[in-house]
């Protein structure tokens, strides 16, 4: 029979061990297996399909739905070391603190130069932070890597329209639009850009 204490059982503290080794135990396990199980990397044949889709969109609809899946294959680091950094990074563009979020994203780059998000994520920062030419440097290496990249081809067009550079901006917004017709931004900029430089030509 168990020694029995006023209000408590002596049996308590040996079941409250006994759940907290559980639960070390799990916890490990789950990190084991985080750690051992291959995370799932870029689909290349599955994101130029998607691409293709995109293009193609009979509606903004339609479109929507594609381009939330190109984001997640395009998201697919196959590292969970590299998802955290990049997690990181993004925590960090929340709370506005650009340039440490740009840190985070060279760790990623340093890490896997190959996986372009991380040069697409540096650049969003770069630019947050009011760094344009290594911001352009970075777009640069996403559209080397993956030249229908449409949010890449948008960001170029806003930093050249910022800039004064209509023309290369008009340029970069087109080719945003031809891969992705139903960005909302982009096809009104380049409504806008076309009745200036009309205007301009005039």
């Amino acid at each position: 029979m168990p020694l029995e204490i006023p209000g408590r059982s002596a049996t308590i503290p040996v079941m409250e061990n006994r759940i907290r080794f559980h639960n070390c135990v799990v916890a490990a396990f789950l990190a084991l297996m985080l750690a051992a199980a291959p995370a799932l990397a870029v689909d290349q044949a599955k994101v130029d399909g998607l691409l293709d889709r995109l293009t193609a969109a009979a509606d903004a609809a339609e479109a929507g739905r594609i381009e939330a899946e190109i984001l997640i294959e395009w998201s697919k680091s196959g590292s969970p070391a590299i998802d955290l950094l990049m997690q990181r990074g993004e925590d960090a563009l929340a709370m506005g603190d650009a340039l440490a979020a740009a840190e985070h994203f060279t760790a990623v780059i340093d890490h896997d130069p190959a996986f372009t998000e991380g040069w697409a994520a540096r650049a969003s920062a770069y630019y947050t932070a009011g760094e344009v030419g290594p911001a352009l440097a970075d777009i640069a290496h996403v559209l080397a890597d993956e030249p229908r990249h449409f949010a890449a081809l948008s960001g170029l067009g806003v930093i050249m329209e910022e800039s004064g550079d209509d023309k290369r901006a008009l340029s970069a917004y087109l080719a945003a639009r031809a891969v992705h017709p139903y960005i909302q931004p982009v096809n009104e900029a380049i409504d806008r850009l076309e009745k200036k430089l009309e205007g301009q030509e005039l």
